[in-house]
């Protein structure tokens, strides 16, 4: 089959690969039609990659059609039309059953002190080959799968697998109160995302930050304030008076460890691409190599008492965090991978003909999995108004 296969940094290709087959009696096999790039993949394209292995195949969010299902699997069978959430997990295990699907103690990546095993993200979280394929193997089949009916187009149902619930679990975990006011910060697809949401679920006002002119307009005609990151010399301040001088109630930080304007972090990031990977990998995963100015614009503006919700992707363990701050503003600190299959009750239904969320048109990108390259290289670079870029097999 053919699968988009990671062989460097910045080196994706669609190469051939062994069809998938059923290892374990859990297993499903689905063919996958329509597989989405994720800015989680960027990490892995450019900084993450001593935790790759060439040839692991790419991508963690998928839809299809089942093929074949293992032995143990009931309630789901060949012909179903699936979503594949972006985390393995059992659904039956004591983190499971209280709504971490995140902390699979089935699935766990103990070797790596990690939490459960995600599809197509690394060495850290057990390299399980991805979805950015013809056909994906699904491990825990009877609860890594979420099933969604025949007729809408995949755009409807396809965002189920991260995107929505990651947006979903940010507004949640933000606390947003109703008729609050939120400031997401970053404005690719879970930021842009997160702010659709919380203005469905009540927020009064959304107050959106980037700096790339495609996303700012995104967010203007769904009723974000958008702020171009560029025309403010002090962003803190401008959102200060735009909300009574004391910042807004909720902070969702959208953009992890490659913010802009980090250039200490941008140094280490690098220096650590310039290593070997076993010298490499230490240095990340120890190190202070997260670029932090969204987190620590998120602890600057966000009102005292409020919440800052982190859903983008740090990796580094000892960044230096402003406690002091922290502690003073008596700001809540909630963050962590989206438990997909929590939220997916609460999403499906609004994934309707009325479409309040907008995913019929979320895409900016339908390409045939063939142009995967071309398609991670104008996403990464913020080309050709490259927001969310869906790959058909």
């Amino acid at each position: 089959m053919k699968a988009v296969v990671w062989h460097g940094k910045r080196d994706v290709r669609v190469d051939t690969v062994p069809d998938p087959a059923i290892r374990d009696p859990h297993d499903a096999v689905v063919r996958v039609t329509t597989t989405g790039i994720c800015g989680s993949d960027l990490h892995l394209y450019e900084v993450l990659g001593p935790f790759m292995g060439e040839g692991d195949v790419l991508g963690h969010e998928a839809m299809g059609i089942v093929e074949e299902v293992g032995p143990a699997i009931s309630g789901l069978r060949t012909g179903d039309r699936v979503v594949i959430p972006f985390q393995v997990a059992c659904g039956h295990c004591f983190m499971c059953t209280r709504g971490l699907p995140t902390q699979c103690e089935t699935t766990q990546v103990r070797e790596q002190g990690t939490g459960a095993a995600l599809f197509g993200y690394s060495k850290l979280y057990g390299e399980v080959p991805g979805g950015q394929a013809e056909y994906v193997r699904v491990p825990q089949a009877q609860f890594t799968t979420i099933k969604v009916p025949d007729g809408p187009p995949d755009d409807r149902f396809v965002y189920l697998s991260d995107v929505l619930p990651t947006a979903w679990q940010a507004v949640e975990y933000a606390a947003v109160p109703q008729g609050g006011t939120l400031v997401v910060l970053g404005l690719g697809p879970i930021g842009d995302m997160s702010a659709r949401v919380a203005l469905h679920r009540g927020a009064a006002r959304v107050i959106g930050v980037d700096l790339v002119p495609e996303r700012l307009d995104r967010a203007r005609r769904r009723g974000v304030e958008a702020l171009d990151l560029r025309e403010h010399d002090d962003i803190a301040d401008t959102i200060r008076g735009m909300t009574d001088g004391r910042g807004p109630d909720s902070v969702i930080d959208a953009v992890g460890m490659e913010a802009h304007g980090s250039p200490v972090g941008r140094l280490a990031q690098q220096m650590a691409g310039l290593l070997p990977d076993a010298l490499a990998r230490p240095l990340i995963r120890k190190a202070g190599v997260d670029r932090l100015a969204a987190l620590h614009l998120a602890i600057d503006v966000v009102r005292r008492g409020g919440t800052v919700s982190l859903i983008g992707v740090y990796g580094g363990m000892s960044d230096p965090l402003p406690m002091l701050t922290l502690f003073d503003k008596q700001i809540q600190l909630r963050m962590g991978q989206a438990n997909v299959k929590t939220y997916v009750d609460d999403i499906l239904p609004l994934l309707t003909d009325d479409d309040p969320l907008g995913v019929d048109d979320f895409a900016t990108h339908h390409l045939p999995l063939d142009d995967a390259r071309h398609a991670y290289e104008i996403f990464q670079r913020k080309q050709d108004g490259a927001v969310k870029i869906l790959l058909n097999p």
